[in-house]
């Protein structure tokens, strides 16, 4: 009998577990109003996957580049969508991307920003359709599929609802 092709031929290596590799899902936090819609949508994400949270809080160039994720520049975004993760109990991973000095090209702070994504092994991204220059979800995929990197959700912002009055 032929041995189909489709299937591998298994050798008697032993290969080890990848059990120990945790592969986040990121959520970009740019401090805006869009980063509760956010992280919300990666909670829901990394619930599903039983995976913890990357929390890149990004930080302009001219915050100290000595700042990590303990500071207090970190610590004042951070609680703006601690709310909406807490319930799910998935953990998270607080992370700080600085924007790049300068002006680069078009998607160098993509490029960075998906290199600190890779260096934490994380497969899915999830960002703002609106955001810095840059920082955007479609410059986000753009950068992802010049460098084969993660696949990038996009988030819409919650609409705007005018506040009613409560007298008749």
């Amino acid at each position: 009998m032929t041995r189909l092709l489709s299937h591998p031929v298994r050798g008697s290596v032993h290969r080890p577990a990848r059990a120990g590799l945790v592969q986040p899902v990121a959520a970009v936090l740019t401090d805006r109003i869009d980063d509760v819609a956010v992280a919300e949508a990666a909670a829901r994400i990394a619930l599903a996957r039983r995976v913890p949270l990357l929390l890149i809080a990004v930080m302009p160039p001219h915050v100290r580049r000595s700042a990590g994720p303990a500071s207090a520049s970190v610590r004042a975004v951070l609680p703006r969508v601690m709310p909406k993760i807490g319930p799910h109990a998935t953990g998270y991973i607080p992370e700080v991307f600085h924007l790049p000095v300068g002006q680069g090209s078009r998607l160098a702070a993509a490029k960075e920003l998906l290199a600190l994504v890779g260096r934490h092994r994380a497969p899915d991204v999830v960002a703002s359709r609106r955001g810095p220059q840059g920082l955007d979800a479609f410059s986000l995929i753009e950068a992802a599929a010049l460098r084969g990197g993660p696949f990038v959700h996009a988030i819409a912002p919650a609409a705007w609802v005018p506040l009613r009055s409560t007298s008749p």
